[in-house]
Order: structure tokens, then sequence, then C-alpha cells
């Protein structure tokens, strides 16, 4: 295999813009020997990427005409599962190449509804092993939630119509989530069109539809639930509580919906350490069959600190009430709680 070394006299021209706020990549960048530029995501324009050759960004940046034309741009990877930020029909008019990660923080958002079950059980009085969990979308996410909710003992049932059904699950329409569900939980990427668009998915005619008064959970994409729908469905009793990850209009997020939620935190429930590093290697891997370069170190995530001790307790690991209090006192603050994330590790 080529040194690094070998390869920057190869290329040494060759520039790649970042967004600042991913996490344990620069060394591995250093290492491939590249001109790099990390800026705020959300201010990452034209001007930037004129003369770069690759971009690698989060949900922040928008990839579309406006961003790229006139640019050497030729490959773009989004550190992240969804990628409507991502301008495809544009990309492929002008031959840039592109990816996403699906899966890399699947787990992530596992744990993040497992301890949002665990705590639902400890102060709202939900009998997880007399529950339903209805999982509208079972893809990579929704699959880790569904064994999450699985070793908790709960009934699961699942609405995915895009998807092929298992067989060790109970597949249904999502007019049967609407009539069963104690805990519903959306984990489908944001579409405005096609079979199944899942913009406002969730909006006054769903929750005027519910049964059963549950929980409801968003940790996919803000739209996807009306904010100011279920807000009202939570004035009025029509939901019982609800988990809020995924904002409309991120990070001007409705503060009177904070105000309501029992969880609310700033798009972070796939922000694991173990998520993030999974990312970095899938967004490196691409970069480099896409270029042909050799591939850089592969990166792990950081250990907790030594005088952790796991004592077996799930909440001990995550805690997303943790994050709720922060975003709640400052919730001016989203992006930076966002983009400064404290350590979490998926296991000890």
């Amino acid at each position: 295999m080529k040194s690094p070394i070998f390869y920057v006299l190869l290329r040494p021209d060759m520039k790649i813009v970042l967004d600042d706020k991913i996490p344990y990549i620069r060394p591995a960048i250093e290492e491939m020997g590249v001109e790099a530029r990390y800026l705020r995501g959300a201010d990452i324009c034209a001007a930037d990427v004129k003369d770069a050759d690759a971009l690698i960004v989060r949900t922040r940046t928008r990839c579309d005409r406006q961003l790229l034309e006139g640019s050497r741009v030729q490959f773009i990877a989004t550190a992240t599962i969804g990628f409507d930020h991502i301008d495809t029909a544009y990309l492929q008019e002008a031959g840039i190449s592109w990816t996403n990660c699906p899966g890399c923080n699947a787990a992530s958002v596992g744990q993040y509804l497992r301890s949002t079950l665990l705590l639902l059980a400890r102060d709202h009085g939900l009998d997880l092993q007399a529950a339903t969990l209805g999982i509208v979308g079972c893809g990579h996410v929704g699959s880790e939630v569904l064994s999450a909710a699985r070793e908790l003992g709960m009934r699961i049932l699942v609405c995915d119509p895009l998807a092929t059904p298992r067989e060790d699950v109970e597949w249904v329409t999502q007019d049967v989530i609407e009539r069963e569900a104690d805990v519903i939980t959306f984990h489908v990427p944001l579409t405005h069109d096609g079979p199944c668009p899942t913009w406002h998915l969730a909006d006054q005619a769903f929750f005027g539809r519910l049964r059963r008064r549950p929980f409801v959970v968003n940790t996919s994409r803000g739209p996807v639930v009306d904010d100011d729908a279920l807000l009202q469905a939570l004035n009025e009793g029509l939901v019982r509580q609800a988990v809020i990850d995924t904002w409309e209009h991120e990070p001007h997020i409705s503060l009177p919906l904070l105000d309501k939620v029992y969880i609310g935190t700033p798009h972070i429930a796939g922000y694991s350490a173990d998520g993030k590093v999974n990312a970095d290697n899938m967004a490196l891997e691409a970069l480099c069959r896409h270029f042909h370069l050799p591939r850089p170190h592969r990166i792990v995530p950081p250990a907790l600190p030594a005088d952790f001790i796991y004592t077996g307790d799930p909440l001990q690991l995550y805690n997303p009430l943790d994050d709720s209090r922060r975003l709640k006192a400052c919730p001016d603050h989203f992006e930076e709680l966002r983009g400064n994330y404290p350590l979490r590790r998926e296991k000890a």
C-alpha cells in the first residue's frame, strides 16, 4: 500500500472542506496529507468550496446549485443517515458523486429510545411488559429500536409500507398503530412526495385518530411531526406526553412545545461517540474509494473516564433527561449544545 507521504507527492493540491463539528476526524484527514478547511456547517458558502475537490458535511450544509455551481467539487460525503439537505437531482446533473452513512448511528438512536422507555416507565408509570410500542419506519434505526423494545418485553407493532414485512414482528398498517399503541416512535426519512410522503406524517388528523393517549417520540426528522399540531394534541390530552429530539425549523425551535414535552433534546439522539466514529469511517472510506486514495487509520471512539464504574443500569451510560435539562435551560443555545456534545458511549 502506498504511504500517505507518497500520496502527498502525487496530489499536493487536493482540498477538502469539512464541517468543523464532525468529531474525531481531523487526525485521519491530517494523515492523508491533503489541504483541509474546517468551517461551521451552516456558514459554508460557494466561495469556500469553489476550489475544493470534496466536501464532508452534516445536515446544516445545503448542498445544491447555489453552493456548488462553478466549483470543482467532485464528491460529497454527509456524515449522517439523512440526506434531505442534499439536492440529489442537481448533483446528478452536475456529475458530482455523493454518499451518506446509512445505519451509522442506528445503535445510538436505539440507546436513546431504550433509555426513553425506561424513563417513561420510571416517571410516567408506563408498564413496559403490558405496553404496545408502535414503530413507524423500520430501516436501520427502527430495527435497533425494535430490538431494544423486545428486550424490555414490550409488544411491538411495525408500520413500514416501503419495507419487506418481517415474520418475527406484527407488521401492520398505520391505522392499527393509531388505535393500539401506547408509545409511537417515528424512524422515517423526510420526503415530500413519492408513494409515502412523510412531511407532517403526524399532523392534526393523525393526532385526532389516536385512541390510547400514547406517548409520541420523534427522533427522525423534525417536519415528520407537525409541531403546532403536537402542541395542540398535548394541550387537549390526545397525547399523554412527548419526547422530541428533532424539530421543525431547527435551530429556531418552538419554545412552547419545548416547555411542554417531557424530554426535548437538540437533535442528538444519534450522537454517541460510537455512532459518530462509524460515520467518520464510512465517509472516509467512500472518499478514498472515489479518489483512489490509501485509507488512513481506522478511527476508534475515545474511552470513558478511568473512574467510570458501570453498575449495569443503562441510564448510567445515557440519560436523555440530562440533554433535555440543558436545552430547556438554554434553548437559544441549540446549535452550541449540538455541536459541542459531551462524550457518550453505547457500552462501558
